[in-house]
């Protein structure tokens, strides 16, 4: 078990990994209940979540600048940060997007990536509550295998997305709006299985 100092930085990880899940479920409920006059409200609470992750990102860094001893190397300390803080961008530009490119309508498809978005921040705090014990954890690797699959889905949710918006749509400036918001709602997947790639390549250099 980590000593209690150590121990600070997982619980960051947990905390920063929180903001993600608590972004993700915002993004589904303002797509599934889509308003075009709450959409700027609803863009700019999402917005304090993403700015609130920053902040406890930042506090990790500050704590990591003081000390010559950490639990793992200073470099995934870092790179841990940096990849869970881009989950939550993405999921923060996924309706920025949305609200820059002055969308209407919410398209059948993007409903069931907002659901896999949310199972994918999910798979993402077991493997970050499972890593304070990860020279031991009999689970953590398989929570990692679980994170791969789901984002192997979410490329073929944008494949698929991207073939129905090519064969149904023949208004151009629909086809460019849309192949982005695709786009950045695949980057949330992606996001979440490059933090978990950092966890375990700390598994493999410590066991």
């Amino acid at each position: 078990m980590p000593k209690k100092k150590d121990n600070e930085y997982y619980i960051g990880f947990v905390e920063c990994v929180g903001y993600s899940c608590k972004a993700a479920a915002m993004l589904k409920e303002s797509l599934v209940n889509f308003k075009v006059d709450k959409l700027a409200e609803n863009m700019n609470a999402l917005h304090a979540v993403e700015h609130s992750a920053d902040a406890r990102k930042h506090q990790i860094m500050k704590k990591l600048v003081k000390e010559f001893i950490t639990p793992i190397e200073r470099e995934d300390i870092m790179s841990l940060c940096d990849k869970i803080d881009d989950v939550t961008d993405a999921i923060d530009d996924v309706l920025m997007r949305i609200y820059m490119n002055n969308i209407t309508r919410i398209r059948d498809d993007v409903i069931p990536f907002t659901d896999l978005i949310i199972k994918c921040c999910d798979i993402l705090k077991q493997i970050m509550d499972e890593f304070p014990n990860f020279k031991k954890s009999n689970s953590l690797m398989q929570h990692i295998i679980t994170l791969n699959t789901l984002e192997e889905e979410g490329d073929r949710l944008y494949m698929t997305a991207m073939r129905r918006l090519h064969t149904q749509s023949a208004d151009p400036v629909e086809i460019i709006t849309w192949r982005e918001v695709y786009e950045f709602l695949e980057k949330c997947c992606d996001a979440c299985e490059h933090a978990a790639d950092v966890v375990e390549s700390v598994i493999m250099k410590n066991t």
